[in-house]
């Protein structure tokens, strides 16, 4: 009774094969062909976001040795600066100590030639002081 095959069963059957055939025809396959470029094209952006992404980081990598190699050129010219200002310095300070030096024997020089010429002529010298001086008390005693 329930399930008596009669020729609407056929009929209904052919409906629902010619339903699921236009179904396929019109609805799935275009889904499924678009699914299919969809995923294709988010594989594509994703592939090309992890390529980017790769030479990025590289980039970034090759810019921080850049920079580090920078540091590190601009350390070493300071240090060799620094070494040759020190250098310099100590160079100088010899220059002008030699200059003191010869300075200071200079003025021994002159001094000590000074004073060989004072006690050379010191003799001559007390007698004309002290030939001043007497000239002096015996004008003060004859005033």
């Amino acid at each position: 009774m329930f399930l008596q095959p009669d020729g609407t069963f056929w009929i209904q059957l052919v409906s629902f094969v010619v339903f699921y055939a236009l179904l396929n025809v019109l609805f799935l396959r275009p889904v499924s062909r678009a699914i299919r470029e969809r995923r294709a094209y988010i594989n594509g952006v994703t592939s090309d976001y992890d390529q980017y992404q790769a030479e990025a980081n590289a980039l970034r990598a090759q810019a921080e040795e850049v920079r580090a190699q920078a540091r590190r050129d601009a350390e070493h010219a300071i240090a060799q600066a620094r070494a040759e200002a020190s250098n310099a310095t100590a160079e100088m300070a010899t220059q002008y100590a030699q200059q003191a030096q010869h300075t200071v024997e200079e003025a021994d020089r002159t001094v000590q030639a000074e004073a060989q010429s004072a006690r050379a002529d010191e003799d001559r010298v007390v007698r004309q002081l002290a030939g001043v001086m007497l000239e002096r008390t015996l004008q003060e005693s004859s005033r």
